[in-house]
C-alpha cells in the first residue's frame, strides 16, 4: 500500500505539473493567436487602405464670403495675429481668421498678387503688379505708410527672418528686390536669377527658394550673401507655379502645370519623387502635424490646390522617405492658391463662395479635418 501510495503520489504530481506546463502552452497560444489577429487585421487594413486609395479626412469645413470683384491671387496667414490676407484684384482684403468676417481693406494695390508680413515692426508689404512697385502698410490702421519700387510685374513675397530681409520675385523681369524692413531709408538691392519668377519658400536657415516657371527649375539662393546658390531642373514637373517647404527634413513640394507635385531635397536638389495631382495648379501648402488617420504614420501632408479641377491633393510624406497621395477632396473650380494656418492646421483658399441670397461672391473656402 505504502509503495503504491508513493507512487500515486508521484503520478498526482506528475500530473498537476503536466497540467501547468499546459497552461502555459495554453496562455502562450492564446498570446500567439492574439498577435496572428492583430497582425491579419493589420494587414486586412492596410491593404483595404491601399485598394481605398488611402481614404482621408479632409473636408470643406465652411467658407468666408468678402465680396467684390473676382480677381484674386497669393493668400497670407498671419497665425499669431490671427488674420488673413488675400491680394484681390486692386486691393488686399484682410479677414479675421477665427470669426471669418473681412475686418478692413487695404487699397490702392494695383494688380496686387501677394503679402508678406513683418510682426515685429507692425508693417505688410504687397506687390503690385499693374505699377512695379512694393506698398508699405501699417497691420493695424491698414494705412500705406511709402512705395518701394520693384521690378516688373512683381508677383510672390516673403520674409525671410534669418536674413531679416523681404524677398519681392519679380515675375517680368526675372529678378529679385530685396528690401530690409527696418532701414526704410535704405535703397533697395536686386538679383537677376533669370526666368519668369513665381512662388518663392525660405528655410529660415539661410536659403530662400523660387520656382522659375519657363525654365522648369527651382532656384536657390544665399538670403544673407544675396547671390544664387543652385539652379535645380524639375523634370518631369514642367512650369513650376506653387512651391511649400518642410524646413525640418529638407524637402520642397513643387507644384507643376503638368499635373505633378515634384518633392526635391534642399540639400542636394536631387528629385526625390514626383506624384500626380489635379490640374490648374498655383498654389502648395505644407502642414507638418495634418497626418490624416491612415496606418502608417507620417511627417506632415503636403496639398496642391487646384483651380482647373477644383480639386485639392493631400499628399502624406511618409516615415520610409515616400510620397504618396491620399486624397483628393472637392472644392471650387478657380480656388488655385492656398495657404496653410499652423495654429488651426486648417488651409485657405480663395474663390468665388456662396454670398448672401445664395448669390457667388468672392470669398475663402476654408478646408481642414
Amino acid at each position: 500500500m505504502g509503495n503504491h501510495g508513493e507512487t500515486g503520489g508521484k503520478q498526482v504530481k506528475k500530473a498537476r505539473k503536466m497540467t501547468g506546463w499546459a497552461w502555459v502552452l495554453s496562455v502562450t497560444a492564446l498570446v500567439a493567436g492574439w498577435v496572428g489577429v492583430v497582425s491579419f487585421a493589420r494587414a486586412a487594413a492596410e491593404l483595404k487602405t491601399e485598394e481605398a486609395g488611402e481614404k482621408a479626412e479632409l473636408r470643406v469645413v465652411k467658407s468666408m464670403p468678402g465680396g467684390g470683384e473676382e480677381r484674386w491671387d497669393y493668400i497670407t496667414v498671419d497665425a499669431e495675429a490671427r488674420r488673413i490676407y488675400v491680394a484681390h484684384s486692386t486691393s488686399v482684403m484682410v479677414f479675421d481668421a477665427d470669426k471669418g468676417t473681412m475686418v478692413g481693406v487695404l487699397p490702392n494695390t494695383p494688380g496686387v498678387h501677394g503679402v508678406a508680413v513683418v510682426a515685429k515692426l507692425n508693417q505688410g508689404f504687397a506687390t503690385n503688379g499693374g505699377d512695379g512697385s512694393i506698398s508699405v502698410f501699417d497691420l493695424t490702421t491698414l494705412k500705406t505708410l511709402r512705395k518701394i519700387k520693384a521690378g516688373d510685374r512683381p508677383d510672390a513675397i516673403l520674409y525671410d527672418p534669418s536674413s531679416m530681409k523681404i524677398f519681392c520675385f519679380n515675375h517680368g523681369s526675372g529678378d529679385v528686390t530685396m528690401v530690409d524692413p527696418a532701414a526704410p531709408e535704405k535703397a533697395p538691392e536686386t538679383l537677376v536669377v533669370g526666368g519668369t519668377l513665381e512662388f518663392g519658400a525660405t528655410d529660415e536657415a539661410g536659403h530662400v527658394f523660387v520656382n522659375v516657371e519657363d525654365k522648369n527649375e527651382v532656384v536657390e539662393i544665399d538670403a544673407k550673401e544675396n547671390k544664387v546658390l543652385a539652379h535645380w531642373s524639375v523634370a518631369p514637373g514642367e512650369e513650376p507655379t506653387g512651391l511649400a517647404i518642410d524646413p525640418v527634413h529638407g524637402r520642397l513640394f513643387v507644384g507643376c502645370r503638368n499635373q505633378k507635385m515634384i518633392v526635391v531635397d534642399t540639400a542636394t536638389g536631387k528629385v526625390l519623387a514626383d506624384v500626380a495631382v489635379g490640374a490648374g495648379v498655383d498654389g502648395v501648402a505644407f502642414d507638418p502635424q495634418l497626418n490624416l488617420d491612415s496606418v502608417e504614420a507620417g511627417l506632415g501632408l503636403a496639398m496642391t490646390s487646384n483651380g482647373r479641377d477644383g480639386t485639392l491633393t493631400a499628399v502624406r510624406e511618409g516615415l520610409a522617405g515616400t510620397f504618396t497621395a491620399v486624397q483628393t477632396l472637392t472644392t471650387i473650380k478657380g480656388a488655385r492658391t492656398i495657404a496653410d494656418d499652423p495654429k488651426t492646421h486648417q488651409m485657405y483658399l480663395p474663390c468665388k463662395v456662396a454670398g448672401e441670397g445664395g448669390a457667388t461672391t468672392f470669398g475663402i473656402l476654408v478646408v481642414g479635418k
